[in-house]
């Protein structure tokens, strides 16, 4: 997730959306879903104004570790390997090129 972020900040929305529909990387999904989701509120946000029309940019996106779900697979022998699911939380900032 840290390298698709890393990749669309400071990027022009649309290019950002563009960049996450087509890339094949797992966490691609999710990110271009909460993207959506950010310029939607910044239109709610400001009335009467569209995110076509303004020249939007992804200004902050920063990653941080969430919990991660412990899990145990049966290994050979006897033994067992441990499995961490890990999670995430992702904050992004959407806002005009000139502020």
């Amino acid at each position: 997730m840290r390298l698709l972020a890393d990749e669309i900040r400071g990027v022009e929305v649309e290019k950002a959306l563009a960049l996450l529909e087509h890339h094949p990387q797992h966490s691609a999904k999710p990110l271009h879903k909460l993207l959506w989701s950010a310029v939607k509120n910044w239109e709610q946000k400001n009335e009467g104004k569209s995110a076509a029309d303004e020249s939007l940019v992804v200004k902050t996106i920063f990653v941080d570790g969430a919990r991660s779900i412990k899990r145990m697979l049966p290994a050979p022998q006897g033994r067992a390997y441990r499995i961490r699911k890990r999670s995430n939380h992702v904050t992004i900032i959407v806002d005009n090129k000139t502020n």
